[in-house]
């Protein structure tokens, strides 16, 4: 189901730039907005987790310095059957964890320093294994290609409001109204889109080391130290770690402009597992 939704929001995603296309008039605006829009987020795929890891000053950390931890790893990575990936140890005392790198053969795990003295060992396989789910599912790869769609409509809605779209009067309002809104459309679809990849790492997590309720507590530790310890983190970024590093309870409309589902509902769906 999670597949199924986050394929149906790509496909939204294209479907808007579509209309967008043709609310401005022209295949030439289209193809220079997902031109740049490439371009601008290749080398964030390609860099990403060289920016991001000396973003947040993480450290490599070899066996012999955090035994534990890069065997748990180890273990894990082999019940998902993964490579081994990188292994990172952050700098900060609000307990989280991402996972990053263009594909399996070139990922990184990063804890902070705060996950790990926190947890306990079977709430730290959980988060492990969510972020090896990450690395299994290709999770950069779809975010980099939603925020490459996302980047082209809100650039290619810039080039009609600069130069004008559709002048028919008949459906210049249509337009403008396309112009202003398609970019909080396509926002919209991205931070959803970002959601169902959290679901489907919370699920597959589960599956891997085989916990499902010891990663929901890990989430309830961690969404309430996320509130009480601040983090010097980049917005840009919220999305990568497992627990947005800003958290604050996502209600209502709230949750539609979030990068994570409410921990709650995630918790609740890891508890509903046999």
């Amino acid at each position: 189901m999670n597949a199924m939704k986050t394929a149906a929001l790509m496909a939204a995603l294209m479907v808007l730039f579509g209309l967008l296309g043709g609310a401005i008039g022209g295949n030439s605006g289209m193809v220079l907005a997902f031109s740049v829009a490439v371009a601008i987020n290749f080398g964030s795929y390609w860099f990403s987790a060289s920016i991001v890891l000396k973003m947040y000053k993480a450290r490599e950390v070899s066996e012999e310095e955090a035994p534990e931890l890069v065997q748990l790893i180890d273990v894990l990575r082999q019940k998902a059957g993964l490579p081994m990936p990188r292994v990172y140890v952050i700098p900060s005392d609000q307990p989280n964890a991402f996972a990053t790198g263009r594909n399996p053969d070139h990922a990184a795990v990063a804890v902070t320093s705060g996950i790990v003295s926190l947890l306990s060992k079977d709430e730290l396989e959980g988060v492990i294994s969510h972020e090896l789910a990450h690395i299994k599912h290709r999770d950069i790869l779809t975010s980099s290609i939603a925020a490459t769609v996302a980047a082209a409509i809100t650039l290619l809605a810039r080039f009609g409001l600069f130069f004008g779209g559709n002048r028919d009067r008949g459906n210049m309002i249509n337009s403008l109204l396309m112009l202003i809104l398609a970019p909080l459309a396509a926002m919209l679809i991205q931070m959803a889109i970002s959601r169902s990849r959290e679901f489907a790492a919370d699920l597959e997590g589960a599956l891997i080391c085989g916990k499902p309720k010891a990663l929901a507590s890990a989430l309830q530790r961690l969404q309430q130290s996320a509130e009480r310890i601040p983090m010097n983190a980049n917005p840009s970024t919220a999305h990568m770690f497992i627990i947005n590093p800003f958290s604050g309870a996502m209600t209502g409309i709230r949750n539609l402009f979030s990068t994570h589902p409410s921990t709650e509902l995630r918790v609740e769906r890891l508890m509903a597992m046999r």
